[in-house]
């Protein structure tokens, strides 16, 4: 079975390399010491440009929380719509509730300004207090893909809670796994949880040697 890598970058050197190294797609952010932001508009589109591979941008006004007041809902929604205009592949959203649910609202918005664009939901979901439930609902709302380490704190060691998401919602929604993904121990986390997309993401250390190691294990 192929499995994708997908790699989060933040700068087009780094967008680059990661395709030359094997990634199957990108998630294009700014600010990934504190878990990401929305990328400039030049730098989408330099990156968009200049790599083949699909190209996803988080929609994240500020790091912190997920919970968001009416402006920062504009500011997502103008930030989709020029990832949009720059012919990206898709964008990466999370939006909770004041309580850490899935804020089913202002989700359903950032879907309508997205389509027809691809959308995943980040490790938000993991921030939620019943992920299955936040699984099931994503699906129904239509989202394509979930990152999540399965409420963990790293892929590998929510591996069981993985397996089975992938088990009972794999068919409607793309269980993305992610967390601490390394190249010594991603065979291992693919044969456990059965999940077809993996998500390499910060701190890179050595860039090329971290694609470039999760990709040969996985084709190893």
């Amino acid at each position: 079975m192929s499995i994708l890598v997908e790699a989060a970058v933040e700068t087009l050197d780094g967008a680059v390399q990661a395709e030359r190294d094997g990634a199957g797609r990108l998630e294009l952010c700014a600010d990934l010491a504190r878990d990401g932001t929305t990328p400039s508009a030049g730098l989408i589109r330099e990156v968009r440009q200049r790599v083949d591979i699909p190209v996803h941008v988080i929609i994240r006004p500020r790091p912190g929380d997920f919970h968001y007041d009416a402006g920062e809902l504009a500011v997502m929604l103008a930030d989709i719509r020029e990832c949009r205009r720059a012919g990206v592949d898709g964008v990466v959203i999370g939006a909770l509730t004041a309580a850490g649910a899935v804020d089913r609202e202002m989700t359903a918005r950032l879907l309508a300004a997205a389509r027809p664009l691809r959308v995943t939901f980040h490790r938000a979901a993991d921030a939620t207090p019943d992920l299955g439930a936040t699984v099931a609902l994503l699906a129904e709302l239509g989202v394509d893909h979930v990152l999540t380490s399965g409420g963990a704190p790293t892929a590998l060691e929510g591996a069981e809670r993985l397996a089975g998401l992938e088990r009972i919602f794999g068919r409607s929604i793309g269980i993305l796994a992610g967390g601490s993904v390394r190249a010594d121990r991603v065979a291992e986390l693919v044969r456990r949880t059965g999940v077809r997309q993996v998500h390499v993401g910060f701190p890179w250390g050595a860039p090329a040697d971290r694609i470039a190691g999760v990709v040969a294990s996985l084709r190893g």
